[in-house]
């Protein structure tokens, strides 16, 4: 059954900054009407105005989604209000550039349960509703680093790897049941969003997405796809394939590297404003900080990776085509050899 206006229902949670928004932007762009998950109130009002300026109709509910609680009740508000619920998209999370040293148990504690637990906390809500229609897509955003942790990142990468095991305890658990729905993942680059002015820094200089650096709109189209061709896992980024292979292939030729050069390709000189960390509270409270960071000019709106993911199943049958043709040609050659041969 569609929304109360016809069209398919998204959630999204951290829709109002980076990714999330641009997510949420291709969602109303594609025909869907979306429920915005975030703390921020300037931020979920205007992401609430882009959805309305795309001809859907959006609702945006201020969560934290660490608290399972307000989750939970955010989803029955979603479901009452827009109707029922057909995709699910976990993209919230806060992170910090620190030593682990350098990091409060606090602080640490909060970086965990907002990126690993506020995945655990949507999916549950999610599944609460998609189970007994036995329908729906759930996309748990993940991270190169769910692979390959960096320096600096702890909390974050330790909480990215967390969502990677959950998500895969849960596919085999549908498996299981038979079910219907579908959970999958999608794994990110470096990429331009706000969250390098409000991220928790206590380095000399301002943060920066690890290079080559790439705009959220790239990974918003791959999360839209899988809300429509659900598979278990997808790539974004050159940079991200390289570092998963990189990570099973020689893991301690990536600790040197990353030891030697991890902590300086995560800063930069550049004189970019800093916004108070949202860590505790948000940063877009009386602000949109809309879906881009300040790194227009170093980011990618193309990747190569991204485009043979999305026509993956083309491509396998034209190269299987390529190859059955390959193979009839070499077959037609060598009969017609063995009968030269035969008539001599």
């Amino acid at each position: 059954m569609p929304s109360r206006t016809g069209r398919r229902l998204a959630v999204v949670t951290g829709g109002t900054a980076g990714v999330g928004r641009a997510t949420v932007r291709e969602f109303a762009a594609r025909g869907y009407d979306v429920a915005v998950l975030a703390r921020g109130r300037a931020g979920l009002d205007g992401t609430v105005r882009d959805v309305a300026e795309l001809g859907g109709e959006a609702l945006g509910i201020p969560v934290d989604v660490a608290d399972h609680v307000a989750v939970g009740e955010a989803a029955e508000r979603v479901e009452r209000e827009l109707g029922e619920i057909d995709v699910w998209v976990n993209a919230a999370f806060a992170g910090s550039l620190a030593f682990f040293r350098e990091t409060s148990p606090e602080e640490y504690e909060r970086i965990t349960a907002v990126t690993y637990l506020g995945q655990v906390n949507g999916a549950r809500a999610a599944l609460e509703h998609m189970r007994p229609r036995d329908r729906g897509v759930i996309v748990n955003v993940g991270s190169a680093m769910a692979y390959r942790s960096i320096p600096l990142q702890s909390a974050y990468c330790g909480a990215k790897h967390a969502v990677k095991g959950f998500t895969e305890s849960v596919i085999s658990e549908l498996i299981h049941e038979r079910s219907n729905v579908r959970i999958c993942m999608i794994q990110l680059p470096g990429l331009n969003t706000p969250q390098f002015n409000w991220n928790l820094n206590r380095m000399p200089r301002h943060p920066m997405p690890v290079p080559p650096v790439f705009q959220p709109e790239l990974p918003a189209r791959g999360i839209v796809f899988l809300a429509e061709h659900p598979r278990r896992n997808m790539w974004v980024g050159l940079s991200t394939a390289l570092t998963i292979w990189g990570a099973r292939l020689a893991p301690r030729l990536v600790d040197l590297y990353l030891g030697r050069t991890g902590v300086g390709s995560q800063q930069t000189e550049e004189d970019d404003p800093r916004w108070e960390p949202n860590l505790f509270q948000p940063s877009d409270a009386d602000t949109d900080r809309g879906a881009h960071g300040p790194f227009d000019r170093r980011a990618h709106d193309r990747d190569p990776v991204l485009w043979m993911s999305l026509r993956r199943r083309r491509l396998v049958c034209g190269f299987a085509a390529a190859a059955a043709l390959g193979a009839a040609a070499v077959g037609a050659r060598v009969c017609g050899r063995a009968t030269s041969g035969s008539s001599t």
